[in-house]
C-alpha cells in the first residue's frame, strides 16, 4: 500500500515521440527560391505521364507474371513431384538443385533486363518530365 505522503506519480506522456524527435523532418531552412510547387495532379493526368506509366507496365507486368509461375511451378513441382525433382542430371545434381539455382540467376536476369530497360525508356522520359514541370535538371 503507498504511503499517503508519497507525491503521486508524474503524468504519463500521451503523445508518441521517437528519440525525443516532435518535428516535422521538412526542411524549413533552405531559402524559397520563389519557384510554384509542380502541379502534380495536372502533370498525372499529362499525355507524357501516361506514356512514361505505360512504358513501365508494359515491362514489369509481364516479367512480374512470367517470375511468379516460375517461381510457384517451382514450389508446386517440389511438394507433389519428389520423383522428378530427385532425378539425377550428374553425380549429386538433380533437376530440383537446377531449379533452385535457376530461381537466383533468374532473378538476377530479371533485374538486369529491368536496369537496361529503364536507362533506355523510363530514365530519360522521366527526367523530360523531370524538367518540365520543376525547370531544372534532376538531381
Amino acid at each position: 500500500m503507498r504511503n499517503a505522503t508519497q507525491p503521486p506519480p508524474p503524468p504519463r506522456q500521451t503523445e508518441a515521440t521517437f528519440g525525443q524527435i516532435d518535428k516535422s523532418a521538412r526542411r524549413t531552412d533552405l531559402p524559397d527560391l520563389g519557384r510554384p510547387e509542380p502541379d502534380f495532379p495536372e502533370l498525372a493526368r499529362s499525355d507524357d505521364f501516361r506514356e512514361l506509366r505505360g512504358k513501365l507496365r508494359k515491362f514489369t507486368f509481364p516479367m512480374t507474371a512470367i517470375f511468379l509461375l516460375w517461381y510457384i511451378g517451382y514450389v508446386i513441382a517440389a511438394a507433389y513431384y519428389p520423383g522428378f525433382m530427385a532425378i539425377r542430371l550428374f553425380g549429386t545434381i538433380n533437376i530440383g538443385l537446377v531449379f533452385g539455382i535457376a530461381q537466383f540467376v533468374s532473378t538476377l536476369v530479371i533485374t538486369v533486363l529491368y536496369l537496361r530497360y529503364a536507362a533506355g525508356e523510363i530514365d530519360p522520359r522521366a527526367d523530360a518530365l523531370y524538367r518540365e514541370a520543376t525547370g531544372e535538371e534532376r538531381p
